[in-house]
């Protein structure tokens, strides 16, 4: 059964040294924390790599993020895989769960989460499963 969660999420993202330009592509390293509110009542803690070319619009990321808290009741962590892509404009973003990295009452979770912007606000939509 495929159960689903939202809510709202704060997050800071806190730029690292990282290394220099190579043909003019930045590469930038950035250290993830997040509050998440609503069904997901959890801390995130993460890091981000990032490729922004010169063509306006189109970016690369990824990211590991370890989230620990309570999902609709239910202690736990697991492990968030980011991989975002922006080509001229247009957004691919795929988040899914490090298969087998639930720990506690979350133990088994398998998902995918999407993000959203309302304004200079984030949402997250998380359709999961659990054992």
């Amino acid at each position: 059964m495929i159960h689903h969660a939202t809510g709202p999420f704060d997050v800071n993202m806190q730029p690292q040294p990282g290394p220099e330009p190579v043909d003019g592509v930045p590469l930038g390293r950035l250290l993830l924390d997040k509050q998440y509110h609503g069904d997901l009542q959890a801390s995130g803690a993460g890091q981000m790599l990032s490729a922004m070319t010169a063509t306006s619009g189109s970016a690369g990321y990824v990211a590991i993020e370890q989230v620990r808290g309570t999902l609709k009741g239910l202690q736990g962590s697991f492990v968030l895989q980011h991989h975002g892509l922006m080509d001229r404009g247009t957004k691919q973003l795929t988040i899914t769960v490090v298969p087998d990295s639930g720990t506690g009452a979350l133990a088994g979770l398998a998902g995918r989460m999407d993000i959203r912007m309302e304004g200079s606000k984030h949402f997250y939509d998380f359709d999961y499963t659990l054992p």
